[in-house]
């Protein structure tokens, strides 16, 4: 009787024993499909690695939180779709307000002048940074990866719109947009092509000058507007202005000599002092009135905070292109 309650007792151990690994085994399953990764998509990100004028800047992951002090870095994030989490909301384009309005997107110093104290605070991921904010590089570096756009303000290549389309493209890889960034791409090529078409041919020669406080400097081919001549075809109405990142100071009696078909002015002080914009009223002036551009109703006063504040981004670009147009409108 023994031998045989030890041989039941042994039987039913072994159905236990066989009974708890069937249970175990698919909980098994479960707990390692629980701890495969739930976003694919992080963990094939190719890390991407820029060199710029300041160094090289290696992103390991997909930017979650973005900063952005230049205009023009904001809009190309904003045609990306990107997480921005903190600007330079001292000055915004008009078509940005949204950020500078919005009270979850951070205020993270003017823009020249990084807040360092509250870019720690934000734990971005990824920051932008153009010549203005150059100094604070090393210091923002430590902070999170930071890419400086050297972009060519004054057009010493000729490629300035080549330069804007690859910087666009670079961010597209680093969002991982790449298919959405060509299709921005597209645009700016789309714009170009129809600016040309409207400038071949033509014979009117143009002046750009900015007005400051009273004063004037104009820009020439080599400038930060110089694309709007090599690149979108508009003939210049002098050759004599100098190379400069900030133009060449000029008299009315130079724009009067000049003699442009057409003049575009951009209002520095209406952005930096938020003052009313210049128009043909308040610009009134004896020589420039003598101006076959004043006679003929083609002096267009421009957006200047598109002008002014962003020059290299698809909606700068396009804004830009539809007012150089406007000027053979007439």
């Amino acid at each position: 009787m023994n031998r045989a309650h030890h041989n039941v007792a042994c039987a039913l151990l072994t159905l236990a024993i066989t009974a708890l690994s069937g249970c175990d085994q698919p909980a098994a399953q479960a707990t390692a499909t629980a701890a495969a990764p739930a976003s694919p998509a992080a963990t094939a990100y190719t890390p991407v690695s820029v060199q710029h004028a300041l160094g090289t800047t290696t992103i390991d992951q997909l930017p979650q939180r973005v900063v952005a002090f230049d205009m023009s870095e904001l809009d190309s994030l904003d045609q990306l779709g990107a997480p921005v989490v903190g600007i330079a909301k001292d000055y915004v384009a008009d078509f940005l307000l949204k950020y500078r309005d919005d009270p979850n997107i951070a205020d993270v110093g003017t823009t020249i002048e990084p807040n360092l104290e509250r870019l720690h605070a934000l734990k971005p991921d990824l920051i932008l940074i153009s010549p203005l904010q150059a100094r604070s590089y090393d210091e923002l570096s430590q902070i999170a990866p930071t890419i400086y756009d050297d972009i060519d303000l004054t057009n010493k290549q000729g490629n300035f719109i080549e330069t804007a389309k690859n910087h666009l493209t670079l961010l597209g890889r680093i969002l991982n947009k790449q298919a959405l960034a060509q299709e921005k791409v597209a645009l700016i090529d789309a714009k170009v092509e129809q600016t040309r078409k409207v400038t071949e041919g033509r014979p009117e020669k143009a002046l750009i000058v900015l007005h400051n406080n009273g004063a004037f400097t104009s820009y020439g081919v080599k400038s930060r507007y110089g694309f709007i001549f090599d690149t979108l075809g508009v003939k210049p109405a002098s050759i004599d202005i100098e190379a400069g990142l900030h133009g060449q100071p000029i008299s009315n009696e130079f724009i009067q000599q000049a003699n442009p078909d057409i003049l575009y002015v951009i209002d520095r002080t209406a952005v930096m002092e938020r003052r009313p914009a210049l128009n043909l009223d308040s610009l009134d002036n004896p020589l420039l009135r003598k101006t076959k551009a004043w006679t003929q109703g083609r002096v267009i006063f421009v957006d200047a905070r598109t002008w002014y504040l962003c020059t290299a981004s698809v909606t700068c670009l396009t804004r830009m292109a539809d007012e150089v147009m406007q000027g053979y409108e007439r």
